[in-house]
């Protein structure tokens, strides 16, 4: 098969869907790989590093897309790069669909066969492909938590660590799983007083036997958060529900009652958002401001640590990217159930029943796809 990766054109992306470790593995078993010229400089792959794996480089995306049977790459295709998709062949990208009508309407049209990192599952019901951002955006949500609450960024001035006979400052984390566990570590480590919010019992007591007392955890009521927010210098939005639009868990009204100067990070903008008042933002222009409290809304996080992330999901994407490429999409995902979670989009068709609720439109079963 032909495996193309595009250079990422969404502003400040610097990851690159394919590592060359990764194109020297789908050489060795028999494939092509066609990486666009430059694509790997931001996370600090040369070309040369590529065609020493056995890859070939070609000069712009439009060559890649045109010879390439499957599209490997880190962030959602934008309009340029939806209108060179073709019909029958394969994306494997994250997606993010159900905050997205345009980018779902294009793909349709496209007729490719479009597979979502964010819905793979795995046998203990977790999202291996999701999970290594999900590490990374947690553990930086509290760094660029701390950035926006420095008094030059307009925020209330608040060390989180706070120093002797200074308070630290209060750190409130609502969802407890990969984002918001890793995201209470690292600001638990920075020395914050932190408490993490969770709607799953098992998760709490989990998180409680697992941590002690490096943070608090508490049940994600509506009246829990409304009180929890008031104290709040930080809020970190985790909240998850795979492949559907996140659940809105603080209104605009509500801002009125927190601190001015607080900062909400919202980890879960590129689901949509999980403040009412959330917006993307970019690394370029990251943060704004509603109501005098401090909002960072980066829809792709993990890309201003562009290397490490390109790693780490690279080590997590390249057995399934091999799967798609050694047996062809349809065997791929009739052999292995959890891939054939991440189909979104075939032949026209959208086939993620929690994509079609979000957006309202009609969508088959993954399995009816497969029959097709």
């Amino acid at each position: 098969m032909k495996i193309g990766c595009p250079k990422e054109i969404k502003p400040q992306e610097f990851r690159v869907g394919i590592t060359p470790n990764a194109a020297r593995e789908a050489v060795l078993h028999g494939h092509e790989v066609l990486i666009e010229t430059g694509a790997g400089l931001g996370s600090g792959f040369a070309d040369a590093d590529y065609v020493a794996a056995g890859a070939v480089i070609l000069p712009d995306a439009e060559s890649v897309f045109a010879a390439a049977e499957m599209i490997v790459k880190v962030k959602e295709p934008q309009p340029v790069e939806r209108a060179r998709l073709r019909k029958g062949q394969v994306l494997f990208t994250y997606l993010h669909l159900a905050p997205d009508p345009e980018q779902t309407a294009d793909l349709l049209k496209s007729g490719a066969t479009c597979i979502a990192y964010e819905t793979v599952t795995d046998r203990s019901g977790g999202l291996p492909l999701l999970a290594p951002m999900s590490e990374v955006a947690g553990r930086l949500a509290p760094q660029v938590g701390a950035w926006t609450l420095q008094k030059a960024n307009g925020g209330r001035g608040v060390l989180l660590g706070g120093v002797p006979g200074v308070a630290p400052a209060r750190v409130l984390v609502i969802g407890g799983g990969v984002v918001g566990t890793h995201a209470a570590r690292v600001a638990a480590g920075m020395g914050a007083d932190v408490t993490v919010l969770d709607r799953s019992l098992p998760r709490l007591r989990y998180l409680d036997d697992v941590f002690g007392r490096d943070f608090k955890t508490a049940y994600a009521s509506a009246g829990n958060i409304a009180e929890l927010i008031t104290e709040a210098d930080l809020v970190i939005g985790a909240v998850l529900v795979p492949g559907a639009a996140a659940p809105k868990l603080i209104s605009r009204a509500q801002l009125k009652t927190m601190k001015p100067g607080a900062a909400l990070v919202d980890v879960a903008i590129d689901q949509g958002g999980c403040f009412e008042t959330s917006h993307a933002t970019t690394h370029q222009d990251p943060i704004y401001e509603v109501d005098g409290v401090l909002h960072y809304c980066v829809a792709n996080m993990p890309g201003a640590v562009a290397r490490t992330s390109t790693l780490a999901l690279g080590n997590a994407t390249l057995p399934f990217m091999l799967a798609l490429a050694d047996k062809g999409w349809k065997q791929a995902c009739a052999d292995d159930a959890h891939l054939l979670a991440g189909l979104n989009v075939h032949a026209g068709q959208l086939t993620y029943a929690a994509v079609g609720e979000a957006l309202g439109l009609p969508s088959i079963t993954p399995q009816a796809a497969l029959a097709m």
